[in-house]
């Protein structure tokens, strides 16, 4: 947001751009464009563009010195700022994370402008606005019972504390690194520990959306790299650079064994380092599955900067065609499913998972679903066709009842059995839907609270019966794959492999 000293001046503005300049390169239209924008009047151009920061910084290089002011940058998911070609470039972070406030005041000693740029974090400490707490509540309670969904089971426990993804192997980093690999079908991949942000020992039993969006809540893509071992080598020396001081930088991988010692100088704390069984080759080209804020250098990644960032690592899959961390556990786990799979899972997406669960899972991590002989069905099972409830013709979605006429539109009636399935993404909120309906056992919950409130005293009578009856509880150690699993998906199953050895030579 600009600050108001900024409205006293006459500022370079456009709504749309003319027809000759809609298909013209950023650098172009600005030639075109500022000219104009001068002969009107405007005493400082902003440019306000939403591209990558390398493509802002091209922008500045091609334009004039003093052509335009400054450029404030968006898409990126961090901030940053630079003055290249004497134009300020800024992009201000996302998600309200950060806000820039900007004077402008004109040069003394010549045309063009000085700026005073501070940075200012949204941090606890700042009060919140009451009145935009309860637009935020009111906006995001909807969401609630969607983050409350069982999305997956674990039949070990998932170790996801600060204390092990920062310094050691991690059960659940090999987890998420494998299915990185497999994914974009590489011959490694290295993820920055940091990127698990659950703090926790996840236990047995059911993962649940919100549970995957905790611990794994950044915005940047899995990309796909081609880089030397040497970079590679470079990349786990960074990683272990900072031991004992419990930096995000440490690497969890796939497919990379290696070992280190924390008591030696950094950068010389790598013992050795294999991938695929074989010592890494230097000059060899592999191609590395890892996050796209890795591949941009930062956290000291600096041997895995690529080429469009000015290093020499080259994209196979970029950060606008990769996949969120988050977005590759939530499909991993709805490909497992039984039943309720993706309703517009394509053919070539299934092919693919096949070919993703056949690789992750032929070393035992998968134990199958309560009833199924086998881990996974290659194809979905039919979903059975709900029948029509005879008792109204309406349902509740997104605040309104909808009227459905199945007599003059069968397809329609059709539609919205689709557009009601539980496992679409655009469902609506039947389990707290303020209809009154009544069925025989219960009245649906109205909330999350209320669903877990009930699951909490059915697990109570459950436990209660069984000491009458005489039966004794089951119980889930971490250590084999012993106990229940649920009807309706497998359970994940990923152990300690020895992928990093830890060696001190005092």
């Amino acid at each position: 947001m600009l600050p108001s000293v900024l409205t006293y001046f006459r500022l370079g503005t456009i709504n749309s751009l003319p027809p000759d300049l809609i298909y013209k390169s950023a650098a172009q239209t600005a030639l075109d464009l500022v000219p104009r924008l001068r002969e009107q009047g405007a005493d400082i151009i902003v440019a306000v563009t939403h591209q990558r920061e390398p493509n802002d910084y091209k922008l500045a290089e091609r334009l004039p010195p003093g052509f335009i002011d400054i450029i404030l940058g968006g898409h990126d998911h961090y901030y940053a700022h630079a003055i290249v070609n004497g134009i300020q470039v800024l992009r201000s972070g996302t998600d309200f994370k950060q806000l820039s406030y900007i004077e402008a005041w004109r040069k003394a000693d010549g045309p063009g402008w000085d700026f005073n740029i501070i940075r200012r974090d949204i941090v606890r400490s700042i009060p919140e606005d009451p009145a935009t707490v309860a637009l935020v509540a009111k906006l995001t309670s909807s969401l609630k019972s969607k983050l409350e969904k069982p999305i997956g089971y674990t039949v070990r426990p998932l170790d996801a504390r600060f204390s092990t993804v920062r310094q050691r192997e991690s059960n659940l980093g090999n987890f998420v690194c494998d299915l990185m690999r497999f994914y974009y079908a590489a011959d490694c991949a290295m993820m920055a520990g940091g990127t698990i942000r659950g703090d926790q020992i996840y236990p047995p039993g059911i993962l649940r959306l919100k549970d995957i969006l905790n611990c794994f809540p950044f915005e940047d893509p899995i990309v796909l790299l081609r880089a030397q071992g040497r970079a590679l080598m470079d990349a786990l020396e960074n990683g272990v650079s900072q031991l004992p001081a419990l930096e995000g930088r440490f690497p969890q991988v796939s497919n990379i064994t290696f070992s280190y010692n924390a008591s030696a100088p950094p950068g010389s704390r790598i013992n050795w380092a294999k991938i695929g069984g074989h010592p890494i080759e230097y000059d060899r080209t592999y191609s590395l599955a890892t996050r796209g804020y890795m591949g941009r250098g930062k956290d000291g990644f600096a041997s895995l900067l690529v080429q469009s960032a000015g290093g020499e690592v080259e994209e196979v899959v970029d950060e606008e065609s990769g996949i969120l961390v988050s977005t590759l556990l939530r499909q991993y786990f709805l490909s497992l499913k039984v039943m309720g799979r993706w309703q517009r899972w394509s053919k070539s997406l299934a092919r693919h998972w096949d070919t993703v669960h056949q690789n992750l899972h032929c070393n035992g991590w998968l134990k199958p679903a309560s009833g199924q002989t086998s881990p996974v069905t290659e194809k979905a099972p039919v979903r059975p066709q709900r029948p029509t409830l005879q008792r109204s013709k309406q349902y509740y979605q997104y605040g309104r009842f909808t009227e459905i006429d199945t007599e003059e539109s069968p397809e329609k009636e059709a539609q919205s059995h689709e557009d009601m399935d539980s496992d679409s993404d655009s469902d609506p909120e039947i389990l707290t839907s303020p209809q009154p309906t009544t069925n025989y056992v219960t009245l649906p919950a109205q909330s999350a609270a209320e669903e877990e409130r009930r699951l909490r005293l059915a697990r109570r009578v459950v436990r209660k019966w069984m000491q009458k009856a005489g039966f004794q509880p089951t119980t889930l150690n971490g250590t084999d794959d012993a106990g229940f699993t649920p009807t309706w998906t497998p359970g994940i199953s990923p152990r300690l492999e020895g992928r990093i050895v830890i060696e001190d030579t005092r």
